[in-house]
């Protein structure tokens, strides 16, 4: 008799521990597993920006830039922190690829408020690299701004005299996470 009694308060104590389970599966908010120490939860990850290689869509993430004016403002644009690394501004320009940033013309996501930045290559390309110099892409008083959806319509767009573009020396590290045919 007394070993009925145990059974059946076993089974009691899973059926209450099955409730509980469910109840704190229900009720607690799922954390989102980071690629951290230890599996701890990610803190605050950084969003996907979107981008343009040879007129199709990437995304990808700004961390590090050389210049803490450009830092600051990509850090508001999208957060999390982007920090100011001033070494990368030393790195020969035959170690970086190239990214177009928009400084007017069509509205958009860029971090100018104008239409999302060009780049030159993505994960795979011969030229790949995270580290970007910044390219300046400013149209000309006086033309038409339209989007420009890649490298070689901001070469026309240049031999045409409708933009202008600066290098100012800044260096940015903005790895690729998803590009056409690919992701991280």
């Amino acid at each position: 008799m007394h070993t009925r009694y145990l059974a059946i308060g076993a089974v009691a104590m899973a059926a209450l521990f099955t409730a509980y389970a469910a109840f704190y599966a229900v009720t607690t908010p799922a954390q989102q597993m980071g690629p951290g120490m230890g599996g701890q939860p990610a803190v605050n990850p950084t969003p996907p920006v979107k981008g343009l290689y040879k007129g199709r869509e990437i995304q990808f993430i700004h961390t590090e830039a050389s210049d803490a004016q450009v830092a600051g403002m990509l850090t508001r644009m999208m957060g999390p922190k982007v920090f100011a690394v001033p070494s990368l501004a030393k790195i020969p320009n035959s170690l970086l690829a190239d990214v177009y940033v928009f400084t007017n013309g069509v509205k958009g996501d860029g971090p100018f408020g104008f239409q999302v930045d060009v780049f030159d290559s993505v994960p795979g390309k011969t030229r790949y690299t995270p580290l970007r110099a910044v390219t300046l892409v400013t149209w000309r008083s006086g033309t038409k701004p339209r989007p420009l959806r890649s490298v070689e319509e901001i070469q026309r767009a240049l031999r045409e005299n409708e933009v202008t573009v600066n290098r100012p020396g800044i260096v940015v590290n903005m790895p690729i996470i998803a590009w056409p045919d690919g992701r991280r």
